[in-house]
């Protein structure tokens, strides 16, 4: 019985390790490199995206807190 159960973890472990190097495999070659390349490259404009969203929000109630108005810049 016990050897029955060891066999069963060691296909477990197998089928597991065939799927993790398949992945690898995929993952390393140029069409792999040119996914993971543009998933990072959408994280950072969509980051850079936030940053810009968050900064213009806070200089608008920045500008509403200390009653500065843009038309008063303009004149300037």
């Amino acid at each position: 019985m016990k050897r029955i159960v060891w066999m069963g973890i060691g296909v477990a472990i197998g089928v597991i390790a065939y799927r993790k190097v398949s992945q690898a495999q995929s993952s390393l070659g140029p069409e792999g490199l040119n996914r993971a390349v543009g998933r990072l490259a959408d994280g950072v404009y969509d980051f850079a995206d936030a940053v810009r969203a968050g900064m213009r929000e806070r200089e608008t109630d920045l500008r509403t807190a200390l009653g500065i108005d843009s038309a008063e810049l303009a004149r300037r």
